[in-house]
């Protein structure tokens, strides 16, 4: 078999051999210790990981990709770097008649200072499991890195069909990369060995912190991408960019939008009234009154319009239009015909009046209600309103 390690032969080591298998210190696990694993790469960068991938190559055989990997003794065994240039084929044992069994596909050091062998090698092979009811995955010896479960079934065996490679097989490999480099995580997600350390999480960067996993935006106080919007918040006032598209802000115990709004209402059945005092109810209409509620910004700050389609009958009387805002029972804005939408006009005109308002009290929400009179009606004239609406912009 074309596996090979250095620092295990006591004598043999060739110069390939070492150019070969000097990985250099991979994924610490502790100041001595470092991570067993496969060291990542595909070919055209296609994979994380293609070292030791394994496929069904015959009914009872698979094949055993190419690769590199480190193999972790005892803490004062050191880590065993290996190299299989090329793949190779490992066979398993026909299945038990009556119970499945699970065996394991493993590359395994054998040293004579630490075990029975009586050749210092490294090997790819199968450790078999027990064919049980419920079969469980085998013991996995000192010094042996698993790479595969394999699911085989009661009664498997070359003359009838074999294993089925499709489902059978389940990966373990798990990756390590040089210290200070950046880890792709396949599989379990390990701890760190260090603050500071980083690793790639399925497309999410995040960093060590001592305790746990921080993804890199948070970290950073950037702002979450959408793709990561399943990402749990970390600190009251991180911003994600939503799925929606709009941005959201962590209030501690929700994502709510940073900016709200904007806001609209609108009613398009016609209304009139003959009040000469300020009514919030049109006759005619089915739905009144018309109120618009809104959360006010972090500025404090917005702009509200409203407006309608307005007419009294009269070029000499004029309507009026006017909103009142309200903070539940407190009136923050009356009523004022300064700043009332007006038209004077015995016929349909459109009509429309913007106005800011500012000092509102961040977060809590308010309600704007229209209100409508006509002046002066002396000839009990009717100021009518068609497809009124209000509208309300939160400003920087």
């Amino acid at each position: 078999m074309n596996l090979r390690s250095s620092w295990v032969a006591e004598i043999g080591q060739t110069r390939e051999d070492t150019r070969l298998t000097q990985v250099g210190v991979t994924t610490m696990t502790n100041p001595v210790q470092v991570r067993s694993g496969i060291l990542p790469g595909s070919y055209e960068g296609l994979h994380r990981m293609a070292g030791f991938w394994t496929f069904g190559s015959a009914a009872m055989s698979a094949t055993v990709s190419e690769g590199r990997a480190v193999i972790q003794g005892e803490i004062s065994q050191g880590a065993y770097p290996v190299t299989m240039p090329t793949s190779t084929v490992v066979t398993l044992a026909p299945g038990n008649a009556q119970y499945n069994r699970i065996d394991l596909i493993v590359l395994r050091i054998y040293d004579g200072l630490y075990d029975s062998s009586t050749t210092n090698s490294a090997k790819v092979e199968v450790i078999q499991g027990a064919a049980e009811q419920n079969p469980k995955v085998p013991l996995v010896p000192a010094r042996c890195l698993p790479l595969y479960e394999v699911l085989v079934p009661a009664g498997a065996s070359a003359g009838n069909g074999g294993i089925p490679w499709n489902t059978a097989l389940k990966d373990l490999r798990t990756p390590v990369v040089s210290l200070g480099g950046i880890l792709p995580v396949e599989g379990p997600v390990l701890p760190g060995a260090y603050p500071g350390q980083y690793q790639d999480a399925g497309g999410a960067l995040q960093r060590w912190d001592g305790g746990a996993w921080v993804s890199y935006p948070q970290a950073l106080g950037g702002i979450l991408p959408s793709s990561a919007s399943a990402t749990p918040a970390s600190y009251i006032g991180q911003y994600r960019d939503s799925t929606n598209g709009k941005l959201q802000r962590w209030d501690g115990s929700a994502w709510v939008p940073v900016v709200q709004g904007p806001y609209l209402v609108d009613n398009t059945d016609y209304g009139d009234t003959t009040s000469t005092t300020w009514t919030s109810t049109l006759l005619g209409r089915a739905t009144n009154p018309l109120t618009l509620s809104f959360v006010a910004p972090p500025s404090r700050t917005i702009a509200v319009s409203f407006g309608a389609r307005m007419k009294s009958n009269s070029a000499d009387h004029y309507a009026f239009m006017a909103l009142k805002l309200t903070r539940d029972t407190t009136v923050v804005g009356d009523l004022d015909d300064e700043y009332a939408t007006i038209a004077a006009s015995p016929h349909l005109v459109s009509a429309s009046t913007t106005r800011r308002f500012t000092g509102l009290l961040a977060g809590q929400t308010y309600t704007f209600t229209a209100f409508f009179r006509i002046i002066a009606n002396t000839t009990n004239l009717k100021a009518g309103f068609d497809n009124t609406f209000i509208k309300v912009d939160p400003l920087p």
